[in-house]
């Protein structure tokens, strides 16, 4: 198979099955990384797509013959495979998260849990393009291990609430026939909700679209369900469910924005005077109750190498991005999808409130746009874009950062544009400080600038 490192991104590996990710490159990468990262046992481990089982059977080959003992966990979410190598010499889950279907990757950890780093990724980059010497096998290979973890993994994920505290709540979960099924079948009989499975089934074909809660058009799936169940609120996965989102019991969509600080003040209630870092895509919320909780609020570019790295810098109890990657200290600064919405369980039935009373007074002060994208054409267009952003707003700014894309402080509304970095598409978020119109109206006013 032709090899090509088009897929190595940021902080992760997502490219298109197989022209882009392939058994062959896969294998390459299992031989390189034992002697890049010192890594002497590792975890692997897939989701549901269709071409995972086949690239961790590459990849572990590739490992096990560079004298890496390779622990396989087989079907599971990303932070499964956090939690496995924490307690070794690094982790490399195949997944390509909420991509479409035709694609795969690969998200790679060293020891604790701790993500490479750009170069780190780019060193493994050079390590196995075409034409580079790979490093010696080992005398002998090391063993390939196949081992259950799911039930050592919910005790850790249980640990983050006071099951005594919970009570018998009405739960629409949404799997999105992804990884998260399996691990609700197994949460469940440790909990006391009524638990209301869709697309429970795990299944890469993905029949019912690829599981993105982030897209509108795939929420209206779980906003049905739990009104006509009529839950207590619902939630959703992403395919590697490594995020979740939520629905309050009215079938409305939870912006991941709000939950961030949400999050923040149930941590700080606990850890007074702790930091919390936040992604600068949407601010003002989260950084208003982190202070009135007595917090300390840190920004930091979006991304998870970036937000685990200024976590274990700042030594924050946890962090959160409005894309609904939420982080935690005691889970070894990783992003977990199962955490939150537990810990939100919990603050609901030990204040007796539904979701949208508790959110409610937060969406009104502070509105937003949602995310909002738009694929791009070129690398360069982006630039472009937000070069004219800048130039138009620049003389009404308060404030203009460049730390993740273009954030502007207009006074009473601010903007982020920013490029992704694991698709071709620019992301735009827009808040006000409670104005809904005017958000309304700045959202409309980019949009016509970055769409032409």
């Amino acid at each position: 198979m032709a090899i090509t490192t088009k897929a190595f991104g940021a902080y992760d590996l997502r490219g298109i099955y197989p022209q882009e990710v392939n058994e062959e490159l896969y294998y390459r990468i299992g031989r390189a990384f034992p002697s890049l990262f010192d890594a002497k046992r590792v975890a692997v481990g897939h989701d549901i797509r269709l071409s995972g089982e086949s690239l961790v059977k590459a990849l572990a080959k590739g490992l096990t013959e560079a004298g890496c003992e390779t622990v396989d966990i087989g079907l599971c979410g990303t932070e499964m495979i956090y939690h496995a190598a924490g307690e070794m010499d690094g982790g490399l889950m195949v997944t390509a998260s909420h991509n479409p279907k035709e694609y795969n990757g690969l998200k790679l950890v060293r020891r604790g849990a701790v993500p490479l780093t750009k170069d780190e990724l780019k060193a493994l980059a050079a390590a196995v393009e075409e034409g580079a010497e790979l490093p010696a096998p080992a005398a002998a290979p090391a063993a390939l291990v196949q081992q259950d973890m799911l039930e050592d993994y919910i005790k850790r994920i249980l640990s983050f609430v006071d099951l005594k505290a919970l009570k018998p709540l009405k739960i629409v979960a949404n799997s999105g026939n992804g990884s998260a099924g399996p691990v609700l079948k197994a949460l469940s009989k440790y909990l006391p909700f009524e638990i209301i499975p869709v697309y429970g089934e795990p299944d890469g074909s993905f029949p019912h679209g690829v599981p993105n809660p982030l897209l509108p058009e795939n929420r209206e799936v779980t906003a049905k369900a739990v009104v006509e169940h009529g839950a207590d609120f619902g939630v959703a996965w992403d395919g590697d469910f490594d995020r979740c989102f939520l629905y309050d019991e009215r079938g409305n969509f939870i912006e991941g924005y709000y939950m961030v600080g949400f999050l923040a003040q149930a941590f700080l209630e606990k850890d007074k005077g702790a930091k919390v870092v936040y992604d600068p895509r949407c601010i003002w919320n989260t950084i208003e109750l982190v202070k009135e909780a007595g917090g300390e609020p840190v920004v930091c570019k979006g991304g998870h190498a970036f937000i685990k790295a200024k976590m274990r810098e700042v030594d924050a109890v946890y962090g959160g991005e409005m894309s609904a990657h939420h982080y935690f200290r005691d889970f070894s600064y990783c992003d977990s999808g199962m955490i939150p919405w537990l810990l939100v369980a919990e603050l609901m039935s030990r204040k007796g409130r539904s979701l949208s009373s508790l959110l409610k007074e937060r969406m009104a002060k502070y509105p937003v746009s949602g995310e909002i994208n738009t694929r791009l054409e070129s690398v360069e267009k982006a630039a472009d874009i937000m070069s004219s952003a800048e130039a138009f707003y620049g003389d009404e700014a308060k404030e203009i950062s460049h730390l993740d894309g273009l954030s502007m402080d207009l006074g009473n509304w601010r903007f982020n544009i920013r490029r992704s970095n694991t698709e071709p598409l620019i992301r735009l978020n827009v808040e006000s400080r409670g104005n809904l119109e005017l958000c309304r109206e700045k959202t409309d006013e980019l949009l016509k600038m970055i769409r032409g």
